[in-house]
């Protein structure tokens, strides 16, 4: 017999956060030594509609600074945008915006 899985309770929550789903998030794509800049110039033009001199300077704050925010809104789209960063091999996270 297996034991059934207890569920993920975290303690941590925000209740502010929860009841509030105007709060901004951020999609924070992250450098990595693996892909070339041309190519994050690419998937963020390809994936967000960018032009290239804007995917130019995001491409370039990730290369210099380690990281850029490509996205900002509700969380549940960041979220969706973080995983599609996942799937073209980019590092990217979500975050609150900074208020």
């Amino acid at each position: 017999m297996t034991a059934l899985a207890s569920p993920d309770t975290r303690e941590d929550v925000d209740l502010h956060e929860a009841a509030n789903p105007d709060q901004p998030w951020q999609t924070v794509v992250w450098n990595d030594p693996v892909n070339l800049m041309s190519y994050v110039v690419r998937v963020l033009q390809q994936y967000f509609g960018y032009s290239r001199e804007v995917a130019t300077r995001l491409m370039l704050a990730v290369h210099h600074e380690g990281r850029a925010v490509v996205a900002e809104g509700p969380r549940e789209q960041m979220e969706l945008h973080a995983q599609a960063m996942h799937d073209y091999g980019l590092w990217a996270t979500v975050r609150k915006a900074p208020q």
